[in-house]
């Protein structure tokens, strides 16, 4: 790939065919939104800012006196937020290693003066393709540091009655948001998450994107002696962006096979992500 195209990665993969037979998915119009609320109580982690609001115009500057011309009266506000907040979209301007993005590009094209030059949010574009849950949680207590091999993302796909394929968007639930999603302390101490085996189970298949209802899709405390391992592999190597912090139980209490999933990152230009709301449509 060259181009748009590879500024896109895996997400390239999903052509009109395989919009046509998402579409073709739908049996009932239900929509299930897969995101978590996003606002100044959303947790964060530390290293992050806050999401913050700002309100230009409320109510209390009429009840202070402020103009209503024929009585018409509005409210404004701004937020400040990381784009990695909430239920986001990693970009692949976000990880590299060896110096060179997926696409090849030098990591001097992203500066903290232009933001990233090359593979930004903005690339990303519209998603709407076959959604796959695998749902890995089970009955047990989810605990950090739990690594989801391969083999097990391959029972869940046979317990689902799926088999991945060519652009799908795969989504493991491992049942971590579902636990921790009100306290940022305990979400944020760790979480259960694929392997470097099931990564390239993932890849080998050909998705367009994975996604988990944890914050870095992978399992922390990472494995001795690396950093990031997943990341490196869809990202890095393989241009696949990465859901984090998506909302799955409701999904998985409804799905029942492959659905429509539609995606629309926000065109955030030179942006390394992009909160967004998914959304599973049965």
């Amino acid at each position: 790939m060259s181009g748009e195209a590879a500024e896109r990665g895996a997400l390239a993969r999903i052509g009109a065919a395989a919009v046509l037979e998402a579409a073709g998915l739908v049996r009932t119009g239900e929509v299930i939104d897969l995101a978590v609320p996003l606002g100044p109580a959303t947790p964060v982690p530390a290293h992050r800012h806050r999401v913050a609001r700002f309100m230009e115009r409320d109510g209390g500057d009429y009840a202070a006196g402020a103009r209503r011309p024929g009585g018409f009266q509005f409210a404004e506000d701004t937020v400040l937020m990381p784009t990695h907040a909430g239920t986001h979209l990693d970009a692949l301007a976000h990880c590299w290693h060896d110096g060179r993005l997926c696409d090849g590009s030098p990591q001097e094209t992203i500066r903290s003066t232009t933001g990233a030059q090359r593979c930004g949010a903005e690339k990303l574009g519209p998603v709407l393709t076959r959604g796959i849950l695998l749902d890995v949680a089970g009955e047990a207590e989810p605990e950090a540091g739990r690594s989801i091999g391969a083999a097990e993302l391959e029972a869940a796909a046979e317990r689902a009655g799926v088999e991945v394929g060519e652009a799908d968007a795969v989504l493991v639930r491992t049942g971590w948001l579902g636990r921790h999603g009100a306290d940022g302390a305990a979400y944020f101490a760790g979480e259960p998450g694929i392997d470097l085996g099931a990564a390239r189970w993932l890849t080998d298949r050909g998705v367009s994107l994975v996604g988990a209802d944890n914050f870095a899709i992978e399992p922390l405390p990472f494995p001795a002696g690396e950093v990031f391992p997943v990341h490196q592999h869809l990202i890095a190597e393989h241009g696949v962006p990465l859901l984090e912090s998506a909302s799955l139980d409701r999904l998985a209490a409804r799905a029942d096979g492959p659905f429509l999933f539609v995606a629309l990152p926000l065109p955030l230009v030179g942006s390394t992500a992009s909160p967004l709301t998914p959304v599973a449509v049965l």
